[in-house]
C-alpha cells in the first residue's frame, strides 16, 4: 500500500520505527486544523503560526520518548496538545484583564488600594500577579473558560466551540469561576499585606 493512504495510527506507528516522511505525512494532514484550533483562540495569525510549530514540536517530542497513547484519534490529540499550549500563551502573558464577578462588581474592588501614591504601579502588578495565582488554583475547566473569556477576549460561542461543550455549559463554568475566585479573594486565611489590600 502507498505511504499516503496509511491511516495516522498506522504512519505514527512508522514515524516512531524511524520513517520520517510518515511524520511529514501527517503534519500536512493535520496542519490546518491544528492552526484553527490555535487562531480561535489567540485571534493572531503570527502567534498562531508559532504554536502550530510549537504543536508540532511537542508530538514529536511525546512520540520519540515513547509516550504516545494509541488510545483515540491522532487528529483528536494533536488538536489538544495545539489547543492546551494556546491556553499556555495567555497563562504566560503578563496581561491584566478586567474580570467582573458574577455581581457585576469589578474583581478590583474586592482588592482595593489604600492609597494613591508613587508604587501604586507596582502594587497594581502585585494585584495582577496575585490574581493570576487565583486564577490557577481554580478547577481546570473554570480556568479554560475565564482564560480564554478574559484573556483571550473569546465569545462564549467561540469558547463553547473551542472546548466542545454547550454554551450553557461554558457559561456555568464561567460563573463558578467567578464564584470560587471571590471565596479566593476574601477567604481571612489568604495574607494580603494589609498596607496594600483591604479585605
Amino acid at each position: 500500500m502507498n505511504i499516503i493512504q496509511l491511516s495516522d495510527s498506522a504512519l505514527v506507528s512508522l514515524y516512531i520505527a524511524g520513517n520520517e516522511n510518515a511524520f511529514e505525512l501527517l503534519l500536512n494532514r493535520h496542519k490546518n486544523k491544528v492552526y484553527t484550533t490555535i487562531l480561535l483562540i489567540v485571534k493572531d495569525t503570527d502567534t498562531a503560526e508559532d504554536l502550530v510549530q510549537d504543536t508540532f514540536i511537542k508530538a514529536i517530542h511525546t512520540m520519540k520518548s515513547g509516550r504516545y497513547n494509541e488510545e483515540g484519534k491522532f487528529s483528536s490529540w494533536i488538536c489538544r496538545i495545539a489547543h492546551n499550549l494556546a491556553i499556555d500563551y495567555f497563562r504566560k502573558e503578563k496581561r491584566s484583564p478586567m474580570i467582573n464577578l458574577e455581581d457585576g462588581s469589578n474583581i478590583f474592588n474586592h482588592l482595593s488600594f489604600s492609597e494613591e501614591s508613587i508604587e501604586t504601579l507596582q502594587i497594581k502588578e502585585e494585584t495582577h500577579d496575585r490574581l493570576r495565582e487565583l486564577i490557577q488554583q481554580l478547577p481546570e475547566a473554570q480556568k479554560e473558560v475565564l482564560i480564554m473569556r478574559h484573556y483571550a477576549d473569546m465569545s462564549f460561542q467561540e469558547i463553547a466551540e473551542a472546548t466542545g461543550v454547550s454554551i450553557n455549559t461554558a457559561l456555568g463554568r464561567m460563573r463558578y469561576a467567578l464564584i470560587n475566585l471571590r471565596k479566593k479573594m476574601t477567604n481571612p486565611d489568604i495574607a494580603y499585606d494589609q498596607n496594600l489590600y483591604s479585605k
